[in-house]
Parts: structure tokens; sequence; C-alpha cells
């Protein structure tokens, strides 16, 4: 989780908000490395993603170009991944397996 937020965090480079989207990809980056220790700081990340995909939608260039409202797509599915790490990144696959035992 720690690459895929990093990398999102980096993926509006030259995306229209000039020199902000390397601010931006220090900060995100930072809560990366601290998302090594703790999905609670990946999450934070999740949420500036959000913020930055309102941003691009609203101002910047969409984060795929021929997609024009892509970076509202991902401003709608981050928030889940998000909420997904504060709440301790639990096994999806544990939870279908719970879910098909209690129906037996």
């Amino acid at each position: 989780m720690a690459i895929m937020i990093a990398g999102a965090g980096a993926a509006y480079l030259n995306g229209g908000l000039g020199k902000w989207e390397f601010v931006f990809t220090t900060i995100v980056t930072w809560f990366a490395y601290k998302g090594l220790q703790s999905y609670g700081f990946i999450g934070v990340g999740w949420i500036l993603h959000t913020g930055w995909d309102i941003l691009h939608h609203l101002y910047g260039n969409p984060i795929v170009p021929f997609a024009p409202t892509s970076s509202l797509g991902c401003a709608i599915c981050d928030p889940v991944i998000a909420a997904w790490c504060f709440a301790g990144a639990p096994s999806v696959y544990r939870l279908f397996r719970l879910k098909e035992t209690l129906r037996s």
C-alpha cells in the first residue's frame, strides 16, 4: 500500500498545477514512508489524494488525458481505500470467507 500511495502521489506530475505538483508528491511520499509502519498514514495519503483529484478535476488536467472525468472518478474511489486503511486494512479474502461461513 505504501508503494501504491507513493505512485498515486506522483500520478499528476505535469498535470497543470505547476510547482505544486512537486510539493504534493513530496508530501504524499512522506505519508507513504510513514505508512510502512501504520496504515493510518496511508489512509491520510489517500484522503490528500482525493483533494488533489478534485483540484485536478476543477482546475488541472485529468489523470487520464482522454477521459475528462477520470479525476472525479478517482476522487470517488480514493476515500473508500482510505476507509479500508483506517480500518486496519482487513483481509478482503477473510471477509468473504466469513460471509460464506455465516450463510452456511
